[in-house]
Formats: C-alpha cells, structure tokens, sequence
C-alpha cells in the first residue's frame, strides 16, 4: 500500500535554498580500492577544494577514515563488499504546538543517526536481490558533536553489524535463485555510475521562537470561538538538517537544508457520528515565507465555516458519472494513480501488478497531456514544492524526467536498480532514514495543451451532465490524501480521499455540499475518461509513504474535466458528539465570545 497525506500528517519536507559549491569527485583512499580511474589535474583541483572543505568537517572526515578502513579491512574477507556507504543525517527540531491559546508543545531536539549500506556478492546478483532488499542497511543513532574517535566506533560496530547481515543474505540469494523459476527481467542489481562530489555549506535561517510562541498562541486560539470546533491545533515545525554522504565509490556528498512547516488542523463529529477534517499547511525554507497572521486567521474562519457546513450537509450516495477534480484533487489523483506505478523497481518485482511494464512507446493518456517528475523545480504557481533536491539518496544528482509525453509512456523514476532496457539511475533513488532507497517520485508535475479558463470548467460539467442525461454530476474542491495498491496479490486500485465535494446540478439549481465519500477506481479506466483541463497549475504539497519509507513529495496539476468517475461511501464511527457544550457556551455564550475576541486579537 502506498499513501499519500497532506503534509500535516508527518514527514520532513526539505527546501534548499543556499548557493551550491559543486566540485568533482572527492579522491580517498576508499575510491582507489574500489579500482576507480585516475582523474584529470583539472579534476583533482576540484577535489583538493572539496577535500579543504571536508577537512573542516571533523564528522565527514571521520566517516571517510571509517570507510577507507573498513572497505580495505573487510576486502580481505572472504566475502568482501564490493559496495560500502555511510549516510549520517543531522536533524535539529524547533516545535511549537497550541490549542486554544495556550502551547501544549514547546521542544527543540538535536539528533544525529547513521545508516550503514553494504553489498557483497557482485552487482550482477548482490545481498539485496529480491524480497532481501532489506538486508543492505543498517542504521543506529550516532554521537552528537564532533569527537570523531567516538563516531568513528560507532560507525564501526555497525558496519560489522551490518556485514553479519549481508553475507548470510546473499548466501540465501544464491540458493533462491537455483531453485526458483527463471525471473522475467534478469538486470543486475545494481548500477555502475560515476562518483558525485558536492560539498554544500549549511546557512542559517533565523526563528525568532518568541514571537513565534506568541502567533501560535494567538492563532490556536481563534479556533475557541467556535463551539462545533471539537479539536483544533496550530503546529509550527522548523527544521535544519543536513545529511553527508561517503561510500567506497568515491562519492562525498554534504547536504543541508532548512524548512518550515505550519499546521492547522480543526475537526467536528456530525450526529450521526461522522468524524469531518478540515487541514490546512503550509511549507516554506524559512519561516518568513509563510503567510502573515492576518491570512492564517481568515485561513481559521474558513476553517470553522467549511466544518459547520459539513455537519450540515446530506451524506453522498454511490455516483458514476461526470466529474470535475480541482487542481489540487488532480494532482493527488496522478501521484496515487499514476505516479506509483511509473516508480522503476515495480516493473521489474514479479509480486507488482506492473500496469505499464510493458507499455513503453505506446498511449497511456490522453494525448493531450504529458507528465514529468522534476526535483530541480523548487517552485511552481508562486508555491513551494515539497519534493525538491539536488541529490537524491544514493548520491546521484536530481534530474527531470519527462515519463509520459503527448500520451504516450517514455520512461520510469529510476533508483541505481536496473530495469529491462533502463540501466542507469536518473536521480530519483530515495528514502526515509533506516531504509534502502528505491525509485519514487520527488515533483510529479501534470500539463496540458487541451486547457479552457477555469472560470468555464463548472459549465463544462454541466454540459457534460446534460449530455448524459445524469441529474447532477460532482465537484471535487479540496482533498487530503489517498492511497493505491499495486500488488498482483490485491485488486489494482485507488482511493483518493475528498474533503469538499459538491453536487452540481443541471437544472439550474445551486450546487449542494455532500460529505462521506471517496473517490474509486482502477488505473487503466480512470485515465482514459479526462476530457479537458483548465489553464492553471495547482499544487499539493504532502508525504507519501512506501516500501523506503516516507519522503516529502509535490504533485502539480490543472483542474481536469472526466467523463466518467466513481464514487463511494465513506466508513465512519457512530460515537456521538459531545453531550455537554464547550466552555462558555452554556447559554449561548455571548458575553463569553466577545472576551475571547478580545484576547486573541492580534
């Protein structure tokens, strides 16, 4: 199962914003046992810059030292690793939660942790062949600071941990592959690409984390004027990161980034126990780049607005018929339908439903529309996207790949596992901490050469319901997520996961808020069925989670018109809302609303 959610569900979305220093590869002691090629003079000055640089830096020197040692130590062995890499994250948390007025959560967290990545056996047929993908990492935490003897052994204990792990796993590889069937796509394991250095220093963006405390208070508090407002909160995360990067390739790779990311979260129950969601976030490198106070406190009444309607209004029925997605519903729709099944490792696992394996060359969309995955875009439609880098996981740098054009399929999101017919990585190889990377998508960007302006897009259903003869057909407004299942073992589907849904009638009547109700399908029928989109770009920011773990992702996409889409109804609860009134509501709460306007005026 891989899901979607906005990105106030969890996750660490990362923006870098600091002038790059790129040189070429770091040349240690690890990369020439690795039997790597002499470098040119010109390339061996870029080195000598990168390696003053690495100098300063007692934790990446460190890991280089540990490196060296442990590929030369351990290529004696009779099983000897022909690839090593050490990956430490540094992450420093500022977090700021309230509710009501007051903070429940006021933290800040240092935390370094190291994830070890061995293979033995060859690239052809390694330890993470197969379901043993696991095997090729281990990770634990590491020493904050910069004593290097003490990094160093930690380091250390778990390469030997993590070399304990491998040799037995590729040993269960071999006697796999004797006595299974024959595999369908034979590609090695891994690919051979050419070492990256890129050395990047860290910038600090300020927080002043008193006047913070102060907006969240205030904000959160907004949210005690409305008595059908059953749990709200205001979150501010602010993060600083970095992650270096050495392996027996001769790779050295420094990345910092910095990002911020504010929360407002506001739920209520309907009477018949129907719990509703109303989120709103926003994501920015630093924390000036988010909205003013007075935008997040019109954020909140629309908020408070949007759920009262919701308690109001009728419960939706099973649909089939036409539909218009926003350009936010779109883009989820493309990232859950779309998107997983063009990640490269799903062509090649013979558990996955591999929908367009075998479809490179031919129509998968209307002809209309083509698709990219772009890390290297930080921004699109005045917004920040949540999935940018510049190198991915395995150290490889970010590139665009055009996957779909005029329609039709032209490449998959490529990890440093081959494919039949791909056989080199194109930047896409990521990971949650603690996991192998594999292919997935960084910026999932949707465009059309078949647009009408959005402002006709609603008359383009209603003609469309007409047409049909269908009383109504649905608008999809706001959404919060989804998931998709991708496995043969599962029924190839998708669920995507509406907040704000309206019926849009065709004779004339106003539109109706509905609730309850999910949006259902199956890939190959679903895509076929757009007929329009509109002319503006719309952006989801969120974390998506899968077999590596959960990354910050971005889909963009325009508004688009179907022909047909399939609706059901949404499971819920049955516990009741609450029996007493909140506080200061008792009677109606006048005097009481006016003080509490008065105290978070800001």
């Amino acid at each position: 199962m891989k899901t979607l959610v906005s990105a106030a569900r969890g996750g660490n979305p990362r923006f870098r914003g600091s002038v790059l220093l790129r040189a070429a590869a770091c040349w240690t002691l690890a990369a020439q046992l690795a039997g790597l090629p002499m470098v040119s003079a010109e390339k061996n000055k870029s080195a000598a810059t990168s390696g003053a640089i690495a100098a300063s830096d007692p934790v990446l020197k460190a890991m280089q030292n540990e490196i060296a040692r442990a590929t030369a130590e351990l290529g004696k062995a009779e099983q000897p690793p022909y690839y090593l890499s050490y990956t430490v994250y540094d992450q420093d948390f500022v977090v700021l939660v309230g509710a009501y007025g007051s903070l429940l959560t006021d933290s800040a967290v240092e935390r370094r942790f190291a994830d070890v990545t061995m293979r033995v056996g060859t690239p052809e047929l390694d330890n993470t062949h197969g379901q043993s993908r696991p095997s090729g990492v281990t990770s634990g935490s590491l020493p904050v600071g910069n004593d290097a003897d003490a990094i160093a052994r930690v380091l250390w204990e778990l390469t030997d941990r993590e070399y304990k792990r491998a040799v037995p796993s590729l040993l269960n590889v071999r006697t796999n592959t004797a006595v299974r069937a024959e595999e369908e796509d034979k590609s090695p394991d891994f690919s051979k690409e050419k070492p990256q250095t890129h050395i990047e220093e860290a910038t600090a963006a300020p927080f002043d984390r008193a006047a913070w405390e102060g907006e969240i208070k205030r904000l959160s508090g907004a949210f005690r004027k409305y008595p059908e407002v059953y749990f709200a909160s205001v979150m501010i995360q602010v993060q600083r990161s970095s992650s270096r990067m050495v392996s027996s390739e001769g790779s050295a790779i420094v990345s910092p980034s910095t990002s911020t990311r504010l929360i407002m979260e506001a739920q209520t129950r309907a009477e018949d126990g129907m719990d509703l969601l109303r989120v709103e976030t926003f994501q920015a490198p630093a924390a000036s780049g988010l909205p003013s106070e007075t935008e997040l406190t019109g954020k909140i009444e629309k908020m408070a607005a949007d759920l009262s309607a919701l308690r109001k209004a009728p419960v939706a029925e099973p649909y089939d018929g036409p539909a218009v997605l926003s350009g936010r519903a779109a883009a989820v729709f493309f990232h859950e339908v779309l998107g997983h099944r063009l990640e490269g490792h799903r062509q090649r696992d013979e558990e996955e439903g591999q929908t367009f394996t075998k479809k490179v060359g031919q129509p998968v969309l209307p002809t209309f529309l083509s698709v990219s995955d772009d890390p290297t875009t930080h921004e699109l439609a005045g917004v920040k996207l949540a999935g940018s880098y510049d190198f991915d996981n395995e150290g490889e740098p970010a590139q665009r790949v055009d996957v779909i054009k005029d329609g039709v399929l032209q490449k998959f999101l490529m990890s440093r596992m081959p494919i039949k017919n791909f056989g080199q990585s194109n930047g896409h190889g990521r990971n949650q901490p603690g996991r192998m990377p594999t292919g997935r998508q960084g910026n999932l960007i949707v465009t059309s050469t078949k647009t009408v302006p959005e402002s006709e897009m609603r008359q383009k259903l209603i003609d469309e319901i007409k047409k049909q003869g269908k009383p109504y057909g649905l608008y999809f407004d706001d959404i919060q997520g989804g998931f998709t299942l991708t496995t043969r073992a599962l029924p190839q589907a998708f669920q995507v996961l509406p907040v704000i849904v309206y019926k849009v009638y065709a004779d004339g009547r106003p539109d109706e808020l509905v609730r309850g109700v999910d949006i259902v399908g199956t890939p190959l029928a679903a895509l076929t069925r757009i007929m329009t989109t509109g002319d503006q770009q719309h952006v989801f920011n969120g974390v998506c989670g899968a077999e590596s773990g959960q990354v910050p992702v971005a889909a963009a996409a325009p508004a688009m018109l179907f022909s047909e889409m399939e609706v059901q109804k949404r499971a819920h609860e049955h516990e009741r809302p609450p029996l007493l009134p909140p506080p200061g509501f008792e009677d109606g709460g006048a005097a009481k609303d006016a003080q509490m306007k008065a105290e978070v005026k800001p």
